[in-house]
């Protein structure tokens, strides 16, 4: 098979910032170029072109960073045919491998060692019509379902779905609050007053970094 390119924006070790992972240090391969608009996007940059670079570049990169867990993020990754390639070959070179996307490419058939954290894109996004339900459907209990709410609807209608449309997914629930929109006190009020399945989680890297966009 034919190594393919890839259009990178940056590569770097950080802490995770978020998922069940936070706080891990981990290597991030943030791909470049996403078809989303998410209202409320805090990785704009990642929309321009980026560097081309080979497969085997990128792992090694990865590699020469030395950390045991790496993620895929963009952008949106799966934007990019090369990606499928990329996850096997970062699981083959013997990492933990995560990969963070929109919920609106097929992931269901890539490499099974990939944690995937897919999102469930809520009204408040405007891109909610983006979501693959069967797709959303398919995230096993090694996954993560990510919902960033903007607003207490975005919250209601995320709860709803979660109890009918998602009913039966395995995936762990994590619950975000969109930065300077939502206090995350008031969503973890509600989850604790919902009973809601799932988990609140903080954007870490923002709380440790405020003034860095990138790189963190």
């Amino acid at each position: 098979m034919t190594s393919p390119l890839l259009n990178v924006t940056e590569i770097y070790a950080s802490l995770q910032g978020e998922s069940t992972h936070a706080g891990r240090p981990c290597t991030f391969v943030r791909l470049a170029g996403c078809p989303l608009r998410c209202r409320w996007c805090d990785t704009t940059y990642s929309f321009e072109k980026g560097e081309r670079q080979t497969l085997d570049a990128v792992v090694a990169q990865v590699q020469a960073l030395g950390l045991g867990l790496v993620e895929v993020t963009g952008g949106e990754p799966l934007a990019q045919k090369g990606t499928p390639q990329l996850l096997k070959a970062l699981c083959d070179a013997g990492l933990e491998v995560l990969l963070e996307t929109s919920g609106a490419y097929p992931f269901s058939q890539l490499d099974p060692r990939v944690t995937v954290i897919a999102d469930l894109k809520c009204p408040g996004s405007d891109e909610s019509a983006r979501n693959l339900w069967p797709e959303l459907g398919k995230l096993r209990r090694q996954d993560e379902l990510k919902i960033v709410v903007s607003s207490r609807a975005d919250y209601e209608w995320a709860l709803r779905t979660l109890r009918l449309r998602l009913g039966d997914v395995k995936a762990q629930v994590l619950w975000s609050a969109v930065w300077g929109e939502v206090e995350p006190t008031a969503l973890a009020a509600w989850l604790l007053a919902d009973r809601a399945p799932g988990r609140l989680q903080l954007q870490l890297h923002k709380i440790l970094w405020p003034q860095r966009d990138r790189g963190v």
